[in-house]
């Protein structure tokens, strides 16, 4: 008698993570194969995705992974991108992927992401990317969340910014504690495991 091996997930802390992203795909397909291992490592953890933009770039990347991958939990998988009108017609090219909820500007965009996650990650990116990263940072070492925020850091491609960070703390522009809001890892998997277990509190 064939016994049929069943697929099964992992559980997880977190119910949605935010991924902040380019919209860009970068010029190393590491990164376009980073933001593929991430969507397919947040539906093995039976985790949602928010993020910020349209179905270009390591953001239609993850989000079509995710997506995909939403097909084996039977609809449980909740996709939600929250866009500035202002970009929708410039940053929706090509099939759209999932729900889109128009906002009225960038701070409400941000707000709604943060409301709905329950961490954030950052892949490689551009301006955009480092100013939500920076944000949720902030947000974080004021008290506003205490949701852990974790650094993909591809190829080293947060290395510089890894090292002002320690400068800064250096200099006495960042207290030490502070300092343990950033999680960082070279994998997926790594990341999310170490998200999993951050205690970190204001």
């Amino acid at each position: 008698m064939e016994v049929q091996a069943k697929e099964t997930k992992s559980s997880s802390r977190f119910r949605r993570i935010c991924v902040f992203c380019g919209s860009s795909p970068g010029k190393k397909p590491s990164y376009q194969l980073a933001a593929v291992q991430l969507g397919h490592e947040l539906v093995e953890r039976n985790i949602d995705l928010v993020y910020g933009g349209g179905s270009i770039g390591l953001m239609g990347l993850v989000s079509q992974a995710v997506f995909n991958g939403g097909r084996h939990v039977l609809g449980s998988l909740f996709l939600s991108r929250v866009i500035p009108k202002t970009l929708m017609p410039r940053e929706i090219t090509g099939e759209t992927i999932g729900e889109v909820r128009a906002v009225s500007g960038m701070h409400q965009r941000k707000a709604e992401m943060a409301r709905h996650a329950d961490a954030f990650i950052a892949l490689p990116g551009g301006y955009g990317t480092l100013e939500e990263l920076l944000e949720a940072i902030t947000w974080a070492q004021l008290g506003i969340h205490n949701k852990p925020v974790g650094l993909l850091n591809i190829d080293g491609y947060y290395n510089c910014l890894l090292s002002f960070i320690d400068k800064a703390v250096e200099e006495g522009f960042i207290d030490p504690a502070a300092r343990n809001i950033i999680i960082s890892a070279q994998t997926s998997h790594e990341l999310l495991s170490k998200l999993e277990v951050c205690t970190w509190t204001t």
